[in-house]
């Protein structure tokens, strides 16, 4: 009973810690949509830019869906390495998170928002020095060796 006690803690952790990276990204989005609204920093014009951030609207957004479907079909028995490299975790190590960048990247192209793409690069930056790497922390936890091993296999 504690070994499942332990489990259901590590997830309210793991999933606290998301919803606070996802709450950060979505206020600095924000923020730089008030900038752009305020400044109007303008840098692509033309119609391959609209193609270009629609591109990266709709990939991120797949990639969120994919992420999601595989993580809610994890098997959690006889844990191995390979038990983590389904879906589009076989590529990346956070497709969550990836998926938010493209979003945002898509929509400040689309939108010609100098602000809205800095802050998100600068939101995807600090959920990967900040949350990410405690929600690896508390993986490598839960999983150990064979989490550890996935994490090595996979460059992104």
């Amino acid at each position: 009973m504690e070994s499942k006690n332990k489990g259901n803690v590590q997830n309210q952790k793991i999933h606290k810690i998301l919803a606070h990276s996802h709450a950060m990204q979505f206020i600095l989005f924000l923020f730089g949509f008030c900038l752009d609204l305020i400044f109007g920093v303008k840098f692509f014009t033309g119609p391959a830019f609209l193609w270009t951030g629609m591109l990266f609207l709709i990939l991120g957004t797949i990639l969120i869906f994919w992420a999601q479907y595989t993580s809610h079909h994890f098997n959690k028995e006889n844990i191995n390495k390979e038990s983590f490299s389904k879906g589009p975790y076989r590529y990346i190590k956070n497709p969550t998170n990836w998926g938010i960048f493209f979003m945002i990247l898509g929509f400040g192209i689309i939108t010609n928002s100098f602000f809205v793409i800095l802050f998100g690069i600068i939101s995807s930056l600090i959920a990967k020095l900040v949350f990410l790497d405690k929600e690896k922390e508390i993986l490598t936890e839960k999983y150990g060796d064979p989490y550890l091993e996935y994490r090595k296999s996979v460059k992104f």
